[in-house]
């Protein structure tokens, strides 16, 4: 199970990467960049963040693969309070930088890590 949540969180991330291009940073930005468009096709049309989506799950196989319950555990806590707290901070830029047409991305497509909703 480990190693499958490895393999496929990496190549989520990666496929992340190589689906948003120029517009991938990561840097949350504040200002709008010229270059930066939304992109909602692809990987991004099944979860809002597949970047941070791959690398929960990586982060979380990795832990199981060391098969240290204890460790998974505390992982798995600070890595989705981290990813709760980034993705609703980034959510409110992309608000500000998108408007109504992030909010209907929003409706449409999940975040992908589980519990968390993102910016409302």
């Amino acid at each position: 199970l480990g190693l499958l949540m490895v393999i496929s969180g990496e190549y989520l991330r990666k496929l992340a990467m190589y689906t948003a291009r120029q517009s991938f940073s990561h840097l949350i930005q504040d200002k709008p960049n010229k270059e930066h468009r939304l992109i909602t096709h692809g990987i991004y049309n099944y979860y809002r963040h597949p970047s941070y989506v791959g690398w929960f799950w990586w982060a979380c196989g990795t832990q199981i693969l060391l098969a240290n319950p204890i460790s998974f555990l505390l992982y798995l806590i600070a890595t989705w309070l981290f990813f709760s707290e980034r993705i609703v901070y980034e959510e409110g830029t992309l608000i500000r930088f998108y408007g109504e047409l992030y909010r209907d991305y929003q409706k449409r497509v999940p975040v992908g890590i589980p519990f968390i909703k993102g910016c409302r």
